[in-house]
């Protein structure tokens, strides 16, 4: 009776185990299914190394969610893009250099679904989506390969390690250099500094305010480089935190900017009345100052750098 018992109780075990190593199987076959599935919505657009910058190890860049699985992704040259979509490029990113492009058709009607367009603006590759009629749908969250799988999208020292939420890049407004603090008073008298940042290159930007916001980005020798009016009502302006904002932002924002990473907020009131919103985020290492109403709703946005 004893050893059937042990008996009972070795198979009980040996049930387990099989079970514990079959679930793990399964996980795994997830996780290679994931990948692959990630890739066949993804587009190669460039590597870390070509970035010129020291990111650590070389891998591949993809532009994520870019056609749906199965749609063809046809190459197109730059003169093959309708006006509307040269034309938000050169308003938006004025400057950038054309890197591809793909035609999107779709998988069963062969229709064009949509357009992405990849650039490179101040260095740093930006992905593009736009629809069938060359209307902006999105900017494409990047990824390096080895963060194809899941919705971090990053890893510690990776290209994207900002979007653990840590503001690894915000700058004390007591340690922006004192070049920079003197050509701000000296050059823009009336600003009053209220934040600052370091990007990955170590160009600075300063957040500024005269009336309106201002963003006045310096090189690594602290070298003046340009200096951008951002998109807002002229009032004043309340510093606020990401939960702040109104429900129809924050979607806007997820939806345009997937895995952007939240900067700064301020909420701008004129005669103790809320007229508008200005949110800075960062999207794949580019600065974006985004411009919403009163309700939440969006108005503007532009590049910061």
């Amino acid at each position: 009776m004893k050893k059937q018992t042990q008996l009972k109780g070795a198979l009980l075990l040996l049930s387990i185990a099989l079970l514990s190593l079959g679930s793990c199987k399964k996980d795994s076959m997830s996780i290679d299914n994931e990948l692959e599935f990630a890739k066949l919505e993804a587009i190669t657009i460039s590597s870390t190394s070509a970035l010129g910058n020291s990111y650590g190890n070389s891998d591949s860049l993809y532009a994520m969610e870019a056609c749906k699985k199965g749609n063809k992704k046809s190459p197109i040259e730059l003169a093959t893009l309708s006006s509307s979509i040269t034309n938000y490029l050169t308003t938006n990113y004025a400057g950038f250099t054309f890197q591809k492009a793909f035609q999107i058709t779709n998988q069963t009607s062969a229709a064009v679904d949509s357009y992405v367009v990849v650039i490179q603006f101040n260095s740093k590759p930006v992905a593009l989506k736009f629809d069938a009629a060359g209307a902006f749908v999105k900017v494409l969250e990047l990824r390096e390969g080895r963060n194809m799988k899941g919705r971090g999208g990053w890893h510690a020292g990776g290209l994207f390690d900002h979007r653990d939420g840590k503001q690894r890049d915000t700058l004390a407004i007591s340690a922006i250099p004192s070049a920079i603090k003197t050509y701000m008073s000296t050059t823009y008298s009336a600003d009053t500094i209220v934040h600052a940042f370091v990007n990955k290159d170590q160009s600075i930007i300063v957040i500024s305010k005269n009336v309106n916001y201002f963003a006045t980005a310096f090189s690594i020798s602290n070298t003046f480089l340009k200096r951008h009016q951002l998109p807002a009502f002229p009032g004043k302006g309340m510093s606020i935190a990401a939960s702040a904002l109104p429900a129809v932002s924050t979607s806007y924002l997820t939806t345009t900017f997937p895995n952007y990473v939240f900067k700064k907020a301020f909420e701008i009131k004129a005669n103790g009345v809320v007229k508008a919103y200005l949110v800075l985020i960062d999207a794949n290492l580019t600065k974006y100052a985004i411009h919403f109403d009163a309700t939440g709703a969006f108005v503007k946005a532009s590049t910061i750098r």
